[in-house]
C-alpha cells in the first residue's frame, strides 16, 4: 500500500471541511448564535491540522497510485471526513454519543439520511445547515470519486462508460485539476439552480438553502421535521419534483446542453429513466393518490432520495421499496444496482429466451439502441452488481434483526441503508430511533451505508489484494 500519496490526497479532502466549517463560524457569528460557534472552530482547527500533517507526510510520494489504493483512499475519505463533520454533531448541547454523532456524519455524507434526531426543530440552525452541507459536500465527492477512479478500465464494475463520454484517461495532474474543476462548476451551478427555483417557490430562504443542498445530492436530511411543513403550493410541488429530476438525471446532461451536442444519442439512457417514471406514476396514479405527490414519489425513490409528501396509508411501501433497488443514473448520486444494470439483464435474458425459441434469430446487443455493444464483461458485471446487492442485504438484516425492530423493519431498513434513502413516510419507517439502535447495528449501518455507495464489489478487491498477494 502507498502510505504517503494515500496521506497526500487524504489532505486534500481535509480542506473542504475547513471552509465548511468557516461558512458556520461566519453564519453563527451574523446570526448571534455563539453558543455552538465553538464546535466548528475546533472542527476547524483539527480538520486544518491533519490537512496539513496528511499533506507534509505524503508530499513526496508519487501522486499516481493503483486502483487497490484509490479504492481504500475512497474508504479512508469517508471515515476521516466521517469523523471530521461529526464534531458539531458531538460537541452540540444534545448529548449525542460519538458513535451517533459519526452515524449522523456518515449518514449525511452518503446522502442516505438517517438520522439520530427526532425533533428537527430543535436543533440549533447552525447545526441544521452543516448537516445538510454534510450530504452536498459528500454528493461533491462522490461524483469526483465517480469520474475520477471508478471510471478505471480494469475493473470497470461501475460500467460509467456506457453512458459518460468524456474523457476517463487521466494521465496528467493538469487533467485531473481540470476535471474536478468541471464538476465542481456544474454540480455548483446545479445547486444555485434549484436554489433559485425553490426560492421563486416562496419558500422560505433557509429552507430553500437546505433542500437545495439535499436535493442536489439525492439526499434525505430535511430543515424541519417533516416535507409537508415547506411545500405547500402545487406550484412548490412541480418545483420540487423537477429538481429531484436534475439529481435523478446524468450529471453531464446540463454541460452537454451548453456544450450543444446531441442530447437524444449521448443520453438515452436518461430517456429511458424518464420514461420509466411515466409508467411508474401512471400506475400507481389509478390508486386514487394526488397526482403530484405520486410524482414526486416515484422520482424520489428512482433518485434514491426518499423524501416524501405521501402519508404512511398509502399501503404502497414495498412498491416504492423495489423502484429504490433499480436507482438512477449511473453518472449521478443515486445509489441502488442502477436502471443500466436491470436493463443488461433483462435484454441479454430476453436474447437467450429468443435464441431457444428461434435460433436463427439475429439478436440486437447494444445499449439503449446506441453504438454501444453489450459485452460479456457487462454482462458478467451487471450479474455481480445484482448477486452482491443481495448478500449486502442479507448480512445487513441478519445483523439488525438483532435489535428490537423486527424482521420486516430490519429488512426494509437494509434495503434503504444500501441505496442511500431516506427512512420516510413514504416506506413506512419513518417511527424508527436510530438513537436508541444498538451501538452494534449503529456500526453495521454505517459500514454498509459505505458499502451502498462504492459497491460491495470494492471490499472485495481489497480483500482479494490482500489475501493473495502478487
Amino acid at each position: 500500500m502507498n502510505f504517503k500519496s494515500i496521506s497526500f490526497y487524504l489532505s486534500l479532502f481535509c480542506f473542504p471541511i475547513s471552509i465548511l466549517a468557516f461558512i458556520n463560524i461566519l453564519y453563527a457569528s451574523y446570526f448571534d448564535y455563539f453558543l455552538s460557534i465553538n464546535s466548528y472552530f475546533v472542527t476547524l482547527t483539527v480538520s486544518l491540522i491533519l490537512g496539513f500533517l496528511f499533506y507534509f507526510f505524503g508530499k513526496s510520494g508519487t501522486k499516481k497510485i493503483n486502483f487497490i489504493d484509490q479504492l481504500i483512499l475512497i474508504i479512508l475519505v469517508y471515515f476521516l471526513t466521517g469523523f471530521l463533520m461529526s464534531i458539531p454533531f458531538y460537541l452540540s448541547n444534545f448529548e449525542v454519543t460519538f458513535i451517533s454523532a459519526l452515524f449522523e456524519a456518515i449518514s449525511g455524507l452518503t446522502s442516505t439520511g438517517f438520522s439520530t434526531f427526532k425533533s428537527i426543530k430543535y436543533l440549533d440552525p447552525t447545526l441544521i445547515l452543516w448537516r445538510s452541507s454534510s450530504q452536498w459536500i459528500g454528493g461533491l465527492f462522490f461524483l469526483i470519486f465517480l469520474i475520477l477512479l471508478f471510471s478505471n478500465k480494469t475493473f470497470n464494475y461501475k460500467m460509467t462508460n456506457l453512458t459518460f463520454s468524456g474523457d476517463s484517461n487521466f494521465k496528467s495532474e493538469e487533467s485531473i485539476k481540470n476535471s474536478i474543476l468541471r464538476i465542481f462548476i456544474i454540480y455548483s451551478f446545479l445547486s444555485f439552480l434549484i436554489l433559485v427555483l425553490l426560492s421563486i417557490s416562496e419558500i422560505r430562504l433557509f429552507n430553500s438553502l437546505n433542500l437545495a443542498m439535499t436535493l442536489i445530492s439525492n439526499g434525505g436530511f430535511l430543515p424541519s421535521d417533516s416535507l409537508n411543513e415547506i411545500i405547500n403550493s402545487n406550484f412548490q410541488k412541480i418545483i420540487l419534483a423537477l429538481s429531484l429530476t436534475f439529481s435523478l438525471l446524468n450529471f453531464y446532461l446540463i454541460f452537454n446542453i451548453f456544450n450543444k451536442k446531441i442530447l437524444l444519442h449521448q443520453h438515452k439512457e436518461d430517456f429511458y429513466l424518464l420514461f420509466l417514471a411515466f409508467i411508474l406514476i401512471i400506475l400507481i396514479y389509478f390508486n386514487n393518490f394526488d397526482g403530484l405527490n405520486v410524482i414526486i414519489s416515484v422520482i424520489s425513490s428512482l433518485a434514491n432520495s426518499g423524501i416524501t409528501l405521501l402519508k404512511t396509508e398509502n399501503n404502497l411501501s414495498l412498491y416504492f421499496l423495489l423502484i429504490t433497488i433499480i436507482g438512477g443514473s449511473l453518472i449521478s448520486n443515486s445509489s441502488g444496482i442502477k436502471m443500466s444494470r436491470f436493463y443488461i439483464l433483462l435484454k441479454i435474458t430476453a436474447s437467450e429466451i429468443i435464441k431457444l425459441i428461434s435460433p436463427n434469430s439475429v439478436i440486437n446487443k447494444t445499449i439503449f439502441n446506441t453504438d454501444n455493444k453489450i459485452t460479456d464483461e457487462n454482462v458478467r458485471i451487471s450479474f455481480l452488481i445484482f448477486i452482491s446487492f443481495f448478500l449486502s442485504l442479507f448480512i445487513l438484516s441478519s445483523l439488525l434483526v438483532f435489535d428490537d425492530i423486527g424482521f420486516e423493519r430490519s429488512f426494509k431498513l437494509s434495503i434503504l441503508a444500501l441505496t442511500n434513502t431516506v427512512n420516510s413516510e413514504m416506506y413506512s419507517l419513518q417511527s424508527i430511533n436510530f438513537a436508541n439502535l444498538l451501538t452494534s447495528s449503529k456500526i453495521s449501518l454505517i459500514l454498509f451505508m459505505i458499502i451502498g455507495k462504492i459497491e460491495l464489489i470494492s471490499i472485495l478487491l481489497i480483500f482479494k489484494k490482500i489475501l493473495f498477494k502478487d
